[in-house]
């Protein structure tokens, strides 16, 4: 171990070891861990400490860790809570730095345990030293035969070596990952639990497991998160370095009360930003541990696939049909195999049938020679990133597998760039020889499928994975909050095109301001009072002449005062009447964990009710915004809808950068809402919207 190493480095791999509160007992946590340290290959030295026995397990103990006759790598502490914080001063008084406390009776438990916990942290940061827990499971490291946790499942079963870490914030949650990747035959590089969090967070195992050249893939699983820019920066690095990071987030947060106050904020929940904060950082969110670990396996042998084309050849034609479906559902293509190819095929297996699925009928477990000419011809005859072989039981027919072994080791020997993925029924023996060379085994079709659709999607993040562009500098602004008109000069400066519009106390002044705006106008209600003007009747539209719009002022007024007496009147801004376009929605809201984030969608007063919006961390790079454009739905209607033009999409995306660099920029911002902004064949138009301030009134915008 180099001074170069990873700050958690020796958190996984010690080569020394402090057991603090060991036990004799092997149903006691203390003795359970160290029971674990002496029996499953770790090839360090253990210290096992307590203050009453000179023997523990028949290893030598001491009374206490500034006895032992050097200092440890690492400590784990397996003590009463209230013990736990004088062990870690002794610890930092004999120089131990990595500390993991398995100990419970803290945080978790309120009341006097948070305040025990936050002394803990307090003396490890006085200290230097980085500690996992309190009421953590532990760290393992299979290839070095460490397992430094009390987990009672290794007296049953152990995951194996391997190369897939794990980074998990429950005990429970992470042993029962232990347990299906052993029972699975997936071996684990590193893995840890990290409890409470006091100082190190799953974040900060994500950026080890990015560094560590035993580890290919990470699977990580939270239940909350305190330090946004950690986990982004953890993810980016993961994804920079190649390795795939799957993630499962359970439980919630509120965004907080203000932000619903905005249809951005009640629109957003804090899953919608979590999906948005993993998808941009290359990071890929499932929804159950059989998922996570099924793309895992895949991402541990074999290359992500280079598109989303699969081939598929099948000796049942049903099952074939049934994979292609599951490809098209889970977002892969199916394509046909071009004509020559199909007749190079039919050459070789003349009952072949198909185009892509292509079926071979069971006749091939007759002719097993001709596979190795079929799957080879199937490369050539179109796009494809993976290949998926239903190949029935032959699996289970160790005598007669070793040609179509031979078949597939060559087709991905040929292929490296290639994903190879057996299915079918099997031996143990037969899965091992296979995924030695690369080459994943399932038994169920659809969840091989499932699996490559995970590593397809892995891909793609990768490729739009990027940090957050700088935040800009933005020029003088006038003072935030009041009412619309006041609003909106701040995004005007901001960048955003506002229509031209003036603001009236008077009647005359309303139809003065018509006149020289152009007929047809629109009229709203001026009030910072009134966020959300239609909800009162408080805007009319198409008023086409001075007689409309002298109406239109007093009419305003009188439904303003009856629905909201209290609210503080400026007048009636009077503004053009603009049509044709899209109505789009554009919002920020300021989310506790994960600073500014932007959303986009389609707008008007069915936003809520139809919810096809995207969000995205502020601020944007222009490629972002084209993606979040890309991700609502209905921005399919931008590009000409039964006939219609094609709108302005680069307006569009230029307004989205707009505000989210205002968010940015200006963390005084709780939430922006342009509702609508109007796009239009040329440019287009933020025509109404809310600002909230973090310690202000709602202002129109």
């Amino acid at each position: 171990m180099s001074d170069a190493m990873h700050p958690l480095e020796r958190m996984f791999r010690p080569r020394s070891v402090a057991v603090i509160g060991a036990s004799g007992d092997p149903d006691k946590l203390g003795g359970r861990t160290l029971l674990h340290l002496k029996e499953l290959g770790y090839g360090g030295r253990i210290y096992p400490i307590n203050r009453s026995a000179p023997e523990v397990q028949g290893l030598p103990a001491w009374a206490s860790v500034a006895e032992l006759p050097e200092v440890p790598d690492s400590a784990l502490i397996l003590l009463p809570a209230p013990m736990v914080e004088r062990a870690l001063e002794d610890c930092a008084a004999k120089g131990i730095r990595h500390v993991q406390v398995l100990s419970s009776g803290f945080a978790e438990e309120g009341g006097e345990g948070i305040a025990m916990q936050a002394q803990l942290a307090e003396t490890a940061r006085r200290h230097g030293i980085r500690f996992t827990g309190p009421n953590c499971l532990g760290s393992i490291s299979p290839p070095d035969g460490f397992f430094g946790t009390f987990s009672s499942l290794l007296a049953t079963a152990r995951p194996g070596p391997g190369t897939v870490g794990v980074a998990t914030q429950s005990g429970a949650y992470g042993s029962h990952i232990y347990a299906v990747a052993g029972f699975r035959g997936i071996g684990i590089s590193r893995a840890i639990a990290t409890g409470n969090e006091a100082d190190i967070d799953v974040a900060a195992a994500i950026d080890y497991l990015a560094d560590d050249p035993g580890t290919r893939v990470i699977c990580a699983s939270l239940e909350g998160c305190r330090d946004g820019d950690g986990l982004r920066r953890a993810l980016l690095k993961a994804a920079a370095v190649g390795k795939p990071v799957i993630v499962m987030k359970v439980g919630s947060t509120e965004v907080g009360a203000a932000a619903a106050a905005t249809h951005t904020g009640s629109l957003a929940g804090e899953d919608r930003i979590v999906d948005a904060v993993f998808r941009e950082c290359g990071a890929l969110r499932v929804a159950s541990i059989e998922e996570m670990l099924d793309i895992a396996y895949v991402c541990s042998l074999a290359p992500l696939p280079p598109g989303p084309g699969v081939g598929i050849l099948s000796v049942s034609g049903g099952i074939g049909v049934l994979m292609a479906d599951a490809c098209i559902e889970a977002g892969l293509s199916v394509p046909a195999m071009s004509p020559e190819v199909l007749a190079e095929i039919r050459a070789i297996q003349p009952v072949a049938g198909g185009r892509n699925p292509i079926d071979t009928t069971a006749q091939l477990g007759g002719r097993m020679h001709v596979f190795e000419g079929i799957s080879q011809a199937m490369m050539r005859g179109a796009e494809l990133g993976s290949v998926l072989f239903y190949l029935a039981h032959i699996g289970r027919n160790v005598p007669r597998f070793p040609p179509l072994e031979r078949s597939l080791v060559a087709l991905r020997r040929n292929f490296p760039d290639r994903l190879v993925v057996a299915v079918m029924t099997h031996v143990e023996e037969v899965r091992l020889r296979l995924e030695a060379e690369g080459i994943p085994v399932f038994e169920d079709p659809t969840r091989a499928v499932r699996a490559v659709a995970g590593a397809e999607r892995l891909r793609r993040l990768r490729v739009e994975a990027e940090a957050l562009p700088p935040v800009p500098a933005l020029p003088a602004l006038p003072a935030l909050g009041g009412h619309e008109a006041a609003a909106k000069a701040v995004l005007a400066a901001a960048g955003l095109p506002v229509p031209p519009e003036r603001t009236c106390a008077t009647a005359e002044d309303a139809v003065r301001a018509a006149e020289a705006i152009g007929f047809p106008v629109v009229a709203k209600i001026l009030s910072e009072d009134i966020p959300h003007k239609t909800e009162v009747g408080g805007v009319m539209l198409g008023l086409a002449d001075a007689a409309a719009v002298e109406g239109a002022f007093a009419e305003l007024l009188r439904r303003a005062r009856a629905a909201r007496p209290e609210a503080r009147i400026e007048g009636v801004l009077i503004a053009p009447m603009l049509r044709g376009g899209v109505e789009t929605i554009i919002g920020t809201l300021r989310d506790p964990v994960f600073g500014p984030m932007v959303m986009f969608g389609l707008g008007g007063v069915a936003v809520e009710l139809f919810a096809d919006v995207a969000f995205a961390s502020a601020p944007l790079s222009p490629a972002r915004a084209a993606r979040l454009v890309d991700r609502v739905r209905g921005a399919r209607l931008l590009a000409g809808w039964r006939g219609g033009p094609a709108l302005d999409r680069v307006a569009l995306e230029a307004a989205l950068v707009a505000v989210a660099g205002l968010a940015a920029a200006r963390p005084e911002i709780a939430s922006i809402d342009v509702n609508p902004f109007l796009v239009q064949e040329r440019g287009g138009f933020a025509l109404d919207g809310v600002i909230l301030t973090r310690d202000g009134p709602p202002g129109d915008a």
